[in-house]
């Protein structure tokens, strides 16, 4: 089975997680959708889709390539999986629904909050007050959880 995994991200932890499942995904092609030119998606029988959260948002990448029609229609009709990488954890229905289009949403075999990464060095003084305020934590933090990475995988192959 093809897969590719189509991704964006501010920081790199949705690129950090996408790796993650590339690499429990043989042969799997991971791109990055600011950075990358995305091969034909009927090439695949697998797509995997994430994005990180900002102040409960999907990257704007990962909003104009879901807003392409072609693009929504060819993801409902493949073994799809969907992921998010953010901090705020809990709300994770909330933030699917408000993200995605409910179509593809229903189209999903796995759909998961996978973590996420906040690396005070790459943050500006706003985001690390807001970090240090939600989280009671500051310093950098990593809430990336290979056991949750494992379980989506495992759903994406059955």
């Amino acid at each position: 089975m093809r897969t590719i995994i189509l991704y964006a991200t501010k920081y790199g932890a949705a690129g950090e997680i996408a790796r993650r499942i590339a690499d429990r995904i043989k042969g799997s092609v991971v791109c990055d959708l600011k950075r990358s030119s995305i091969p034909g998606l009927a090439d695949f029988d697998c797509v995997i889709f994430g994005s990180s959260l900002y102040v409960g948002a999907i990257r704007k990448e990962a909003k104009a390539f879901l807003a392409q029609e072609h693009n929504a229609a060819v993801l409902r009709e493949k073994k799809l999986g969907l992921f998010l990488s953010g901090m705020e954890e809990g709300a994770e229905k909330k933030f699917f629904e408000a993200n995605f289009p409910a179509e593809i949403l229903q189209a999903a075999k796995a759909v998961r909050f996978l973590g996420g990464v906040f690396d005070p060095r790459k943050a500006g003084i706003v985001e690390r007050f807001m970090v240090k305020i939600a989280t009671k934590r500051s310093g950098y933090i990593s809430t990336i959880d290979d056991g949750r990475i494992e379980q989506f995988v495992q759903a994406m192959k059955t």
